[in-house]
């Protein structure tokens, strides 16, 4: 296998792991919180503060990175040579795959801080999908672990 196939490989499973991430957005919900009751608290937002979100750190990266190295090592040399070649390419790949599922599945945030009605300041972390601005007033709605402001 040449480089430039084990390249399209990479970036095949990079793109393949960066589909799998889960939505951080306000308006996203898990199969596992449809149907059942939320809180609803409303609120005016104070300050909005741009963050951000880091990416899943899950093996798979890592797992795909280590794969394609050590398949891309293996092209060195012969013998013991193309073996060498392929424990240090899967161990390059293996990082080098974790940190692109990292980078790839990175996002955008929002720190939202806002004043709810009957008392009490709180902030909610979320994807960056919608605007918020000081003043806007909002609805904070919980459940099943989760916090997302809406408006």
């Amino acid at each position: 296998m040449n480089k430039r196939i084990a390249a399209w490989m990479f970036v095949a499973v990079a793109a393949a792991v960066a589909g799998c991430a889960p939505s951080l957005s306000g308006g996203a919900y898990s199969r596992e919180q449809v149907r059942k009751e939320q809180t609803v608290r409303l609120g005016v937002v104070q300050s909005v503060r741009p963050v951000t979100i880091e990416g899943t750190k899950t093996p798979v990266g890592a797992a795909a990175g280590a794969a394609v190295g050590g398949i891309a090592g293996s092209e060195i040399g012969h013998g013991r040579g193309a073996a060498v070649g392929a424990i240090g390419g899967a161990v390059l790949g293996g990082l080098a795959g974790a940190a692109a599922e990292e980078a790839l599945t990175r996002r955008p945030g929002l720190e939202i801080t806002v004043k709810l009605d009957h008392g009490g300041l709180i902030a909610v972390t979320q994807e960056a999908d919608e605007r918020f601005e000081p003043g806007d007033r909002v609805r904070v709605v919980s459940g099943g672990g989760v916090t997302r402001v809406t408006h």
